[in-house]
């Protein structure tokens, strides 16, 4: 080969190795060298954080009374129905009163019965007590006609009595509503025989006053022991999902309920209904504001839950997680650096900053670009053991 070829073959392959050395380094330094292609972040800032907890429950009338009947009968006549408007005293039903009739008779009878042996009795005894004084009868004939006369006058009264009682019996054959309000219910027809034996049948449904409601919500123990009686709430419900109302928490009720080894208790959230346009038993999702604060730094959530892919003991300062707190990673320049931070109430997006060496604008990273890694998730949730 002459020295002119080889020397332009030398030259040919100095250069082609050291480019692809060039391009192999490059590629290991985009690889390994932090930055910020390599990384996604968050900022730093101040602003409102409003600690929640949620919870289902159903709106009711606070005040919702069941109608039922003292006496049994077949229903005779219907004056109210579903949705109407009664005033308390008002008729709503009426019971066929032909048996209660007929034994208001017979107890009227009955006294008409003893106040005729009443009368004998006066008589008897008036005569004895005479005949007594001029000698003629014993003492005992005096005695006898003068118990005669008191049992007559208790026949009397027992017998008034039960007039009385038959009376009232034939009053409550017609149903009138105790409180003024909506008809919610109508659970009987024309026609239908009700029998008061042994319970009361219910009639019908009253809720005293629709611009007033509540609602009961059943609250995890883990979360009951934020709320508060006067709480703000808002809630949403599935007619209007575009629209919220609010409320405020009224009762922390104490008796627990246990369904699936999950305590519940019962938070009843009193709601102004002015337009009556929220009606009983639609489901509220509720949100029960338990803490807020204004002007707070605050931490992505997001940055908490971010770990390097080639994370060390050292990264984290040399602390455990059982030292307290927590670890976010700061970028600064091509370099991570991890911050021990405690933190405050917390929201869906958001943790407040108690403590730490971070400031309003500090990039933290949320996510490593090119790694599959997962973030770490934990659960709160809590299962009582039988």
């Amino acid at each position: 080969m002459p020295r002119t070829s080889l020397r332009r073959f030398v030259i040919a392959f100095v250069i082609l190795l050291m480019a692809g050395g060039g391009a192999y380094y490059g590629w290991r330094y985009l690889q390994q060298a932090p930055g910020p292609e390599r990384y996604r972040t968050a900022l730093v800032d101040k602003g409102t954080i409003i600690r929640t907890v949620s919870a289902n429950g159903t709106l009711n009338p606070v005040v919702l009374v069941n109608v039922g009947t003292q006496v049994s009968g077949t229903l005779k006549r219907l004056r109210a129905d579903f949705n109407d408007r009664v005033k308390a005293g008002q008729v709503l039903a009426e019971l066929d009163p032909s048996l209660l009739q007929a034994q208001l008779g017979q107890s009227r009878a009955s006294v008409a019965n003893a106040q005729a042996s009443l009368k004998l009795a006066q008589a008897n005894e008036r005569r004895s007590r005479e005949l007594y004084e001029k000698d003629y009868v014993a003492r005992s004939d005096l005695d006898q006609a003068t118990q005669a006369l008191e049992v007559g006058r208790a026949q009397v009264a027992t017998a008034q009595a039960q007039v009385r009682r038959d009376e009232t019996n034939l009053g409550y054959a017609v149903i009138r509503s105790p409180v003024s309000g909506v008809v919610v219910s109508r659970n009987v027809d024309v026609g239908q025989t009700v029998a008061a034996s042994f319970q009361t049948p219910t009639l019908f449904t009253i809720a005293q006053d629709l611009a007033r409601m509540q609602i009961d919500t059943s609250v995890a123990e883990a979360d009951v022991g934020g709320i508060r009686v006067g709480q703000p709430v808002n809630f949403t419900v599935d007619a209007f999902p575009d629209r919220q109302f609010q409320g405020a928490v009224k009762q922390v009720r104490l008796n627990a309920t246990v369904q699936q080894n999950v305590v519940t208790y019962d938070v009843v959230i009193a709601v102004d209904n002015p337009e009556q346009i929220l009606l009983p038993g639609m489901t509220a999702f509720v949100n029960v504001t338990v803490d807020e604060r204004r002007d707070a730094v605050r931490i992505p959530l997001t940055a908490l839950r971010f770990r390097p892919a080639t994370e060390t003991p050292a990264s984290t300062g040399g602390k455990s997680k059982s030292a307290g707190g927590k670890t976010v990673y700061r970028l600064e320049g091509m370099q991570l650096t991890p911050v021990r931070v405690r933190l405050g109430i917390s929201d869906n997006k958001y943790a407040e900053l108690k403590e730490g060496n971070l400031k309003e604008g500090d990039a933290l990273v949320v996510e490593e670009v090119g790694t599959n890694k997962k973030p770490e998730t934990s659960s709160g949730f809590r299962m009582r053991m039988p």
